[in-house]
């Protein structure tokens, strides 16, 4: 049978002189992939304000995700989108009234902050909340990379229809959290997510930048790691208003109630907090649930305290004049870097600095110079 029409006898070429027989043989394939356009298709145009608006307010988390990216990107295009969609998020939350519960996560390496906010989460969502997790991941020294594998750590989370993840390099960014962390929790909040988890790298005293973009701020805390005391900043400590022993299951029970027995009197030896809530210690397990509802209960009871008072609305101006300032020295560094005749004599001077031939405070102070020459 032929390969090529599947006749028979096939189809051959018969030379008279010779008794070879030569078949017509497979038919070969083009030279060229003819999908090889698909691999190359436009990259998608950005959608407008308008839309943008519309997907994350009716909950599309797709659409959510693509202006949280805007939001983390240094293009000054992406920029200049990015901030319209933020102005027209806090817009939204003064007309609709939202107000969410913004608690910062952090503790000691080991501490189990993933696999407590999986189980926290849930327990969460299970009460009628929605939650949004901003799980941020260190990023290399080297290579400027992350991982951004909190996601696969949260299994049953991500397949929680109420709780979205999103995972975001550090970027360099002091104690932690990503620059952009604070427009994000926005956008996340006019998606509708009264719940916002903030999950820094670590412990240290740079962990203030979670501080100030959080309601609540939650120390989770490891028992059974030598002195409990000694490894970790007075700083820290100062500024929790709950310290959660976690693993507190098994063999491990006992040590984690000496623990929180421990820091709740470290606790009290600190002066009174304005908001005038007194910072507790408690103890849970991620395992087998122990101690969630009691840890819930206690951030609820803060909540109620701080917007009685007074006190949520004093910190939420607090930070937005902090993250004015902040903002500032943002868009000052980067007009300075992204001004293309600062841009030319940067390699001068840092080839100057690498040689040798000029301090490296001299260079600054003449590049600044020279900036501010060019803005007068």
């Amino acid at each position: 049978m032929s390969a090529t029409t599947g006749e028979w006898p096939p189809k051959c070429h018969e030379n008279p002189d010779t008794a070879l027989v030569v078949n017509e043989g497979v038919e070969q394939p083009p030279i060229i992939n003819p999908y090889i356009k698909n691999f190359f298709k436009k990259k998608p145009s950005l959608l407008s304000v308008e839309e943008y608006m519309a997907g994350i307010t009716s909950g599309n988390t797709t659409i959510l995700s693509q202006a949280i990216t805007l939001v983390e990107s240094n293009l000054p295009a992406h920029r200049e989108v990015a901030q319209k969609i933020i102005a027209a998020c806090q817009e939204h939350a003064v007309k609709s009234g939202i107000k969410s519960m913004r608690i910062g996560i952090t503790g000691v390496p080991g501490a189990g902050k993933s696999t407590f906010i999986e189980a926290f989460g849930s327990f969460i969502t299970s009460k009628g909340h929605k939650l949004a997790v901003l799980a941020i991941d260190p990023s290399s020294e080297k290579s400027k990379g992350s991982i951004l594998g909190d996601k696969t750590r949260m299994e049953t989370l991500c397949n929680d229809p109420n709780a979205f993840i999103r995972p975001s390099p550090s970027a360099g960014s002091l104690g932690g959290v990503a620059r952009k962390t604070r427009e994000t929790v926005i956008l996340c909040e006019a998606a509708g997510y009264d719940v916002v988890f903030i999950e820094t790298v670590g412990v240290g005293q740079s962990e203030t930048a979670v501080h100030s973009m959080s309601d609540f701020f939650l120390l989770l805390m490891l028992s059974g790691a030598g002195d409990d005391l000694q490894g970790i900043k007075r700083g820290i400590m100062e500024m929790s208003d709950m310290i959660a022993i976690t693993k507190a299951d098994g063999n491990n029970v006992e040590k984690a109630s000496m623990a929180r027995a421990l820091y709740a009197n470290a606790l009290h030896l600190f002066p009174p907090t304005e908001s005038t809530w007194v910072p507790t210690a408690l103890t849970s397990s991620s395992v087998t649930k122990e101690g969630l509802p009691e840890i819930l209960a206690k951030i609820e009871e803060y909540f109620e305290l701080v917007k009685g008072n007074g006190y949520y609305e004093h910190k939420r101006r607090q930070q937005a004049r902090f993250w004015m300032y902040e903002s500032i020295n943002e868009s000052l560094k980067n007009s300075f870097y992204e001004n293309p005749v600062i841009e030319k004599l940067m390699v001068d001077y840092e080839d100057a600095v690498l040689e040798g031939k000029m301090e490296s405070f001299i260079a600054a102070g003449e590049l600044l110079e020279k900036y501010r020459s060019l803005n007068k």
